[in-house]
């Protein structure tokens, strides 16, 4: 179902049902009339082909679906924070913060490019702050601007993951999760943890999308994706974010089969003579190498190639004489090819927190729910090997 042509004001009167029990206290609470928020109600429910409330004498009582959708509403209208924002100026602000120009944003939407720019401006007006600034045909928002999209994008989630779970409970299964797979995911959690989860529930949508942790943060805690698995931050700068850790992996450093230090147990001087290709600066690995070799009072070793792509790292090493250090997880199908091999471990005080990194201010959905789970049950299988 399309949330836009749903009315914010009704919505926030139908939240206000669910916690005060009536409608006239939700008509004092949202300043409309009882017969507007009947009609918008009982429209709605028409729309989603359930019962929100059970009208009783005395008073509404939600229904399995009322209960589903109310803190829904309320978690958008949180988010949203303001009287002043409608579904349509929401819709247009959502639009040109994604396209960047007004023409975009209509084709975008379907809506009128004077409409939008109305709505942009009327927004800007009653908010009492610029939100775009115009640059020849382009259409720019500034940081007030790109705030207040990614909460009115926190808003949309919120509202579209509550219809989504009302139609559930009519056998729609229309319910998806969106996830963001860092690197060492890849290799087996993530794998194992959508296979359990599918088996279940095959017919919930599952998005994957593939990147870095600075490519997908952003998406994260502006709702495009609802988690990320990976190596954890410690401390985690983003203070809208919570994370779970599921694993310790403990990374070791490998090369080419035939690498001069092959079968030789290496000591740190030993690896440091020779170049390492690795995950730019930043990142847990890294950050593992470098402590590992100046705890050892060396130098760094010097790092030509930067690169978070294990098969580009693969590429290098098999070519030279260079070294990585990597999850074992994350080169196990190259060893046991006979393509690289591990020359050492790192020690065990450099190991890294592999988990989930959701939002804080994420409810979870009864699917995402179970999805976590069933990451948990994969991490905890995979270290059991």
């Amino acid at each position: 179902m399309d949330i836009w042509s749903l009315n914010l004001r009704h919505l926030h009167a139908i939240e206000r049902i669910a916690h005060l029990g009536t409608v006239s206290g939700a008509a004092r609470a949202v300043n409309l009339s009882q017969p507007a928020i009947t009609q918008g109600l009982g429209r709605l429910e028409d729309l989603l082909g359930v019962p929100l409330f059970e009208r009783r004498h005395d008073g509404m009582i939600p229904t399995a679906a009322g209960h589903i959708l109310s803190p829904r509403i309320a978690a958008a209208l949180t988010h949203i924070n303001s009287p002043h924002v409608t579904m349509s100026r929401m819709r247009a602000m959502l639009a040109v913060a994604e396209t960047g120009s007004y023409t975009s944003a209509s084709a975008l939407t379907g809506l009128a490019a004077p409409s939008i720019h109305r709505a942009i401006s009327d927004l800007s007006l009653a908010l009492r702050r610029t939100l775009v600034t115009r640059r020849g045909k382009f259409a720019m928002t500034n940081e007030a601007g790109r705030q207040l999209a990614r909460e009115f994008r926190l808003a949309q989630v919120e509202l579209e993951a509550g219809l989504s779970e009302v139609m559930a409970l009519r056998g729609h299964e229309t319910r998806r999760i969106a996830i963001g797979a860092m690197p060492l995911s890849r290799a087996r959690i993530l794998p194992a943890a959508v296979a359990r989860f599918l088996a279940r529930r095959p017919q919930v949508r599952l998005t994957i999308v593939e990147g870095s942790r600075a490519e997908l943060v952003e998406p994260l805690r502006s709702g495009v994706i609802d988690v990320m698995v990976g190596a954890l931050r410690m401390p985690l700068a983003e203070a809208d974010l919570v994370q779970r850790p599921l694993f310790a992996d403990v990374p070791a450093f490998y090369a080419r089969y035939d690498h001069p230090l092959a079968g030789q147990a290496p000591t740190a001087a030993e690896l440091a003579r020779f170049p390492f290709t690795l995950a730019p600066r930043g990142t847990p690995l890294r950050d593992g190498f470098e402590g590992y070799f100046s705890e050892s009072g060396l130098p760094l070793p010097a790092v030509p190639v930067e690169s978070g792509s294990v098969m580009m790292i693969r590429q290098v090493l098999m070519g030279t004489d260079f070294i990585t250090l990597l999850s074992p997880d994350q080169v196990a199908v190259e060893v046991e090819a006979g393509w690289l091999r591990s020359l050492a471990p790192l020690p065990d005080q450099f190991a890294r927190s592999i988990g989930m990194t959701t939002r804080a201010s994420l409810l979870a959905t009864q699917v995402q729910s179970e999805f976590f789970a069933d990451l948990e049950a994969a991490a905890g299988a995979c270290g059991a090997e």
